[in-house]
């Protein structure tokens, strides 16, 4: 299984960013997708997760109303649109990927069976 995350970058506070993770070796119908991000210093937190039939989204409280969860299964990829991009929005961002998890648990890191190699987010003020 690999999870490829892509389309981190520097930006400026108010602009708006799209990451990708592109999922190979599974059958990505069937798994739960999740965002992570980990700042320095700081431990690795939940962001966002979607559902295996997408029919639930899930948000960290910090970032709802500014980031959109969505996936493509035809594609095999999880999106995370990110808008109103704020300074402390900084981390790498990491995709995880659980077959049919359990939607008490998508926010749990240990949940996750697979996780992609992240991509940095630098947000300016």
């Amino acid at each position: 299984v690999q999870l490829q995350a892509s389309g981190g970058g520097l930006v400026q506070a108010g602009d708006s960013l799209r990451l990708s993770c592109a999922a190979s070796g599974l059958f990505f119908s069937d798994y739960t997708m999740g965002w992570f991000r980990q700042a320095p210093g700081k431990e690795r937190e939940f962001v966002a997760g979607i559902t295996w039939s997408s029919s639930g989204t899930y948000y960290a409280d910090s970032v709802k109303g500014r980031f959109t969860i969505s996936r493509d299964n035809a594609k095999n990829t999880v999106y995370l649109q990110m808008n109103g991009l704020k300074p402390e929005d900084t981390a790498v961002y990491y995709c995880a990927a659980r077959g049919r998890l359990r939607t008490t648990l998508i926010g749990y890191g240990s949940s996750y069976d697979y996780w992609g190699q992240g991509t940095q987010v630098t947000v300016s003020s």
